[in-house]
């Protein structure tokens, strides 16, 4: 197959490192192979639009400097499912044949995806339908796509994450209170964990343990008994009540999402050991901002590597990073391996070695 003309699109929520990925397909398939570069604005919602809504990338306009930014040049989304897209009048269609037309009218002999696991759903389907060349590229804080070490996004989301409990602990022990960090993370407890070993939590509350009030009063009334003042608690938005029921909220759009478990967490604490306890919420903070190296890196690397597949004609794969190395797995049995936290896993129990509590 002859390649002249890529598109890549950004779907899903947003993280760090996503500009960096953009950057590096846009240097290596024009500056490297002569290939027209066509970026696609909100994800697919951009093949919706007539004309298609896209822009053309070239590496004058892919300075190092957007390695430093947050966000997606492209824009991106999370809804508007194509198969399944709501209408303005509350009318379900499927539009799957406009997206797949769209790309279509752009010319492009291949597309490249960067996303998580149900944008990956939607995209494998739509190629197969379509019959489009697709490689894909991870992307996702929740770093629980299956198969691969890391997803660009999660490596800053545990920085930020960190940061935070760096801030929250010298505020904790001037005021002798219990400071609970509750996290992103999706269904998964990655970022709590990793988070929870680099910060120095106390204890860590991830969705795949589960937890009891008094196992966490024991952790606080242990400290207080080698004279600590303070605790610390990482808390996954996933992690349940203790009748193992979610928390949630809901939105003006009508979206639903995890959120609010921390403070439920607190109050708990609270009224168990009479510890004086404050709530910090992360939430978006954690997917904006500069991007970490570790993400730059992984971005940089997986961009380069996906249009080496395109090249290879190798599509219906992902990029992955895996042993130190880039390497190309089916998209299928990437997305069809959920990673969630391994109790036994090295991290827990690292995590257990230093003392600290999963509630359990």
């Amino acid at each position: 197959m002859t390649v002249k003309k890529i598109g890549i699109l950004t779907s899903g929520g947003d993280c760090a490192g996503l500009n960096a990925a953009i950057r590096a397909v846009v240097h290596r398939a024009a500056g490297h192979y002569g290939w027209q570069v066509i970026g696609i604005r909100e994800g697919t919602h951009g093949l919706l639009a007539r004309p298609p809504s896209v822009e053309e990338l070239r590496i004058d306009g892919s300075e190092p400097s957007i390695l430093r930014w947050g966000g997606t040049i492209l824009g991106t989304t999370n809804q508007g499912n194509p198969f399944a897209f709501t209408m303005p009048d509350g009318a379900v269609q499927d539009r799957s044949n406009e997206v797949i037309e769209g790309v279509r009218l752009l010319g492009l002999d291949a597309l490249i995806g960067v996303g998580g696991d149900g944008s990956f759903a939607i995209l494998r389907k739509l190629a197969q339908q379509g019959g489009i060349a697709m490689v894909g590229i991870p992307k996702t804080i929740d770093n629980d796509i299956g198969i691969t070490e890391a997803s660009i996004g999660f490596s800053t989301a545990v920085e930020v994450a960190t940061d935070a409990l760096d801030k929250l602990q010298p505020t904790a022990a001037s005021h002798s209170r219990v400071m609970v960090l509750e996290v992103m993370g999706r269904d998964a407890g990655h970022i709590a964990l990793a988070a929870g070993i680099a910060g120095g939590a106390d204890i860590i509350l991830v969705p795949e343990i589960t937890w009891s009030v008094e196992a966490l009063a024991r952790k606080v009334e242990q400290l207080r008994r080698t004279g600590r003042n303070f605790a610390l608690v990482v808390v996954a938005e996933a992690v349940k009540r203790e009748d193992g029921k979610p928390v949630k909220q809901a939105h003006g759009s009508g979206a639903v999402t995890y959120g609010g478990i921390g403070h439920y967490v607190g109050e708990k604490i609270a009224q168990a050991t009479g510890a004086e306890t404050r709530v910090t919420v992360l939430g978006h903070v954690q997917r904006g901002g500069s991007p970490g190296a570790r993400d730059r890196i992984i971005a940089s690397a997986f961009g380069v590597h996906a249009v080496e597949l395109i090249a290879q004609g190798k599509f219906d794969h992902m990029v992955v990073w895996s042993d130190r190395q880039v390497k190309a797995v089916p998209i299928a049995e990437a997305i069809g391996q959920y990673q969630a936290v391994d109790p036994k896993d090295a991290l827990v129990q690292t995590a257990r070695g230093l003392g600290i509590s999963f509630g359990d």
